[in-house]
């Protein structure tokens, strides 16, 4: 796990570039899809950091997506005068007006090569995001309108000092650096569309909503300013989420690379959080029946995997029988799906081009570990 006090440093930053009275202040736009990230004044490049604009408030999930291994920054704004209403399952109730945002990025070593690391402690300076140890790749947008989220995509450039919208999307050669070793892969930025297929958590309205910001994704600790707090907490104590009964009530994930936590729970919330949004009752992959969407739902063992054998999957099964096979992960067809990056096989279909190996080795773990036999 990443030590504690790597992690205190950064949130103290971020919070300080937060609360800063010369921090650049918020235009929510409700109707215009500006051309330039930092018309928003959510995220700006000021001197040689990125920094929060007024009233922004960063946060961060106890299990993550996975996204070609880069970091991400995760901010909210809510209007002033304005509260989240509190809700279970999925992402708080939040209203119009709200803007999220999603910067992704890679730390970069003094040579400026790009590096994958779970390390977060050099990307921070005395004011946010350092910009002489990372290097900004795309700023994600969710802003609730009248009628519903819009989702913008905002490519950075070569400068790194402006964002621009590309609803398109667009492409980048990365080489990432670990160990010695290297990978070179196309990293992807997803047109306007392909944020639907992730963020329409119901095929049958289509509708799109946030997935990060959820109960069970938020109910952990963030080391602010004046000390450590729960982050809903935090959002009630700043009167921006009513209905809150406190976190011990709330749903929690587990934090996937801790392995003082239980197997099933670190398992559990790794699909969740990557795969849950379209493997749910709902969802786009509701077809499927298998649900992945835990521990936020209960369902039978058949729709959780076990046994399964697959319904919508086409030769994406690998010559598999069963989505899950206890004890076998290499006769699963989930973990198959993971640890490919073959277009018609790959399991998430969009969100990366690589595979991200310490996933795959701890769902490969968690069914290794499961008992029972599909006779």
């Amino acid at each position: 796990m990443q030590p504690f006090h790597k992690t205190l440093g950064s949130a103290l930053i971020l919070l300080a570039a937060a609360c800063s009275p010369k921090a650049q202040k918020i235009t929510a736009f409700m109707e215009q899809n500006p051309s330039n990230l930092s018309a928003w004044g959510v995220v700006a490049v000021r001197g040689k950091a990125l920094t929060l604009g007024q009233d922004v408030v960063p946060y961060d999930l106890n299990t993550p997506l996975y996204t070609d291994a880069a970091h991400k920054l995760r901010t909210l704004w809510i209007p002033p005068g304005k509260t989240t209403q509190y809700r279970e399952g999925g992402a708080l109730d939040f209203p119009v007006g709200t803007v999220l945002s999603k910067t992704f990025y890679y730390p970069k070593a003094k040579d400026g090569t790009l590096l994958d690391t779970l390390d977060t402690s050099s990307d921070f300076s005395g004011t946010g995001l350092n910009l002489a140890k990372v290097r900004l790749m795309e700023t994600r947008i969710l802003v609730h309108r009248e009628n519903g989220w819009v989702a913008l995509p905002y490519i950075w450039n070569a400068a790194q000092t402006e964002a621009v919208l590309e609803r398109t999307g667009g492409t980048m050669p990365v080489t990432l650096h670990a160990d010695g070793k290297k990978r070179a892969f196309t990293y992807i930025v997803p047109n306007t569309n392909q944020c639907t297929a992730c963020h329409a958590t119901n095929a049958t309205t289509k509708a799109i909503a946030p997935i990060g910001p959820a109960p069970r994704h938020l109910n952990k600790p963030y080391a602010y300013q004046d000390g450590l707090q729960n982050q809903l907490e935090r959002l009630a104590a700043l009167n921006l989420l009513t209905g809150f009964d406190g976190a011990d009530e709330a749903p929690r994930n587990a934090n996937w690379r801790d392995e003082e936590a239980p197997l099933d729970a670190r398992a559990r919330a790794y699909l969740d959080i990557n795969c849950g949004h379209c493997h749910n009752p709902t969802g786009a992959a509701d077809t499927s029946a298998l649900y992945l969407d835990r521990p936020a739902h209960t369902y039978p063992a058949g729709n959780a995997g076990h046994c399964k054998p697959p319904i919508a999957a086409g030769q994406g099964t690998g010559g598999k029988l069963y989505d899950i096979v206890p004890g076998n992960a290499e006769a699963s067809i989930l973990w198959y799906r993971m640890n490919s990056t073959d277009p018609a096989v790959m399991m998430p279909e969009l969100g990366r081009s690589t595979i991200d190996a310490r996933g795959v080795a701890l769902i490969k773990a968690w069914i290794d570990a499961q008992e029972g036999d599909c006779r």
